[in-house]
Order: structure tokens, then sequence, then C-alpha cells
């Protein structure tokens, strides 16, 4: 399907209150979730969701980016923007995937990492670093879905994956349209032209290969969408499963290798 739509209108519709967070995936399309906390380090972080449960009948690591519903539970979940304690909870709970053998399925959807002084001042950088290297390892099959606005580390620091799922109105970037007009134009107003130039929708990603699957929204409900991602997912993660660890972890590798060649 070609992408007739303007790339900042994607924007606006993956920054939507309307739409779905990670949260809502994550509880529609796992059973007998259990949410497990903290980072063992410093605290908890409500931005990042994680825990186990059952796809399909079969156990699996989930975790999920999620904004709130209210203004106050927004406002506690800084809108959705992780910390230092989520990304590093978010880790810790990957690494006990690797340990039981457990797929992990990651749910995206941030502007980008918090950016408040305290976050800095505990390692944002360091966090966000420490999973990308970490997750290019993992020995374990690992799913990775954008379900809004990827923005910048923040999104990327769980999209090592060795599948990446987009849906069709979710966006994936460096910076935000906005910041790239700043520092481009010195005009933040200019925003839709950088989203032009930023290639940042599901289609151009996945025409790029930085993507493999772009789950199309247009005429459906939240439900249906949610439907038809689980399905893609599961017929994935069988196919991961018949794989070697080796062949795993090389694949992983080689995908994120090839990327930016020209």
């Amino acid at each position: 399907m070609s992408d007739k739509i303007k790339p900042y209108e994607r924007v606006q519709a993956a920054r939507s209150n309307a739409r779905p967070s990670g949260g809502y995936y994550l509880k529609r399309m796992i059973d007998n979730f259990v949410e497990l906390h903290g980072d063992r380090r410093y605290g908890e972080d409500g931005a990042i969701v994680g825990g186990v449960g059952f796809l399909n009948g079969r156990p699996v690591t989930a975790i999920a980016m999620e904004r709130g519903a209210t203004i106050e539970e927004r406002m506690q979940r800084h809108f959705g923007c992780p910390t230092p304690e989520g990304y590093r909870k978010a880790l810790r709970l990957m690494k006990q995937a690797e340990k039981f053998k457990r797929p992990v399925i990651c749910f995206i959807g941030c502007s980008g990492a918090y950016c408040g002084v305290d976050a800095e001042e505990r390692g944002q950088g360091e966090a966000i670093a420490e999973n990308l290297f970490e997750m290019m390892g993992l020995k374990v099959p690992v799913i990775s879905v954008v379900v809004g606005e990827g923005g910048s580390g923040g999104a990327l620091a769980l999209g090592v994956g060795d599948t990446v799922v987009m849906l069709e109105n979710a966006v994936y970037s460096v910076i935000s349209p906005e910041g790239c007009a700043s520092i481009l134009w010195k005009d933040s107003a200019k925003a839709a032209d950088a989203a032009e130039a930023l290639k940042l929708t599901a289609y151009d990603l996945n025409k790029f290969g930085a993507i493999e699957k772009v789950i199309e929204e247009k005429g459906k409900t939240s439900e249906e969408i949610c439907d038809d991602l689980k399905e893609f997912i599961v017929k994935e993660l069988d196919a991961k499963r018949k794989k070697s660890t080796k062949d795993l972890l090389d694949e992983r590798y080689n995908k994120f290798r090839k990327m930016g060649v020209y």
C-alpha cells in the first residue's frame, strides 16, 4: 500500500489523545499479565509497564510505554517519557526473560526519554545505551512494536528487535519535526517540511528496511488493530522459536549492521 497521507498528518495522528498507548495493547493482548516493578537500583517508573503473562498460551515478557489516561496519571508517568529507572526496569525484565527463555515483546510510544535534570543526574544516556547494547545480545526472540510516536533514543531503547513493527499512523524518528525545523531553519513552524524530510512514517521506514511490517489502521477499530497485531506477533514468534540461538543473534546483528548502507 502506498502512503498518500502527508507525514505531518501521521505525526498528529500518532500524538492524538484518543490514540491508545502501549498499555492498551499489552493488557488486551497478554493474558494473566502480572506487572513487576522497580529497577532494583533506584526506584519505579510508571512510564514503562512491564511483567510476565501469556500470549496464545505461551509465556512471554511484555514491556510497554504508557502515558496514562487522566492528567494526574499522565503527570505521574511523565506523559509516557521514561526515566533511567524505567529503562533499567525494562532491561531487568529482559534479562529475566532470557534466563527463563521467554520471548520479549515491547510496545513503544513516547515523544522521547524524560529530559528532567534529575534524569540526567541518574544517568539517562547510559541507561539508554546499556539497553541498546544488551538487547543486541539477548538470547531470546525480541519483537518491538511502535504504536504511536516513537521519538529519538527514548524509543530506540526498546527498539532493538528481531522484528520491528509499526502501526500505520505511528512515526519513528531521531528527532521531532518541530525540533528538526528549529535546528535546520530556526523556525518550528516548518515542522511539516521537516516531517517530509525525516522520512519518519511506517511506509518510509518499511521501504528502507528499518522495520519489517506495517499494520494498517484505516477503517479499523482499536480492537481490530490489536487483533491484527496479535496475529502477526504470534506468527513471528512461532517462526523465531524454530531458529537456533546462534542464527537468531546473527540475523539480528546483520539486520542492524546493514542499516544506513546506501
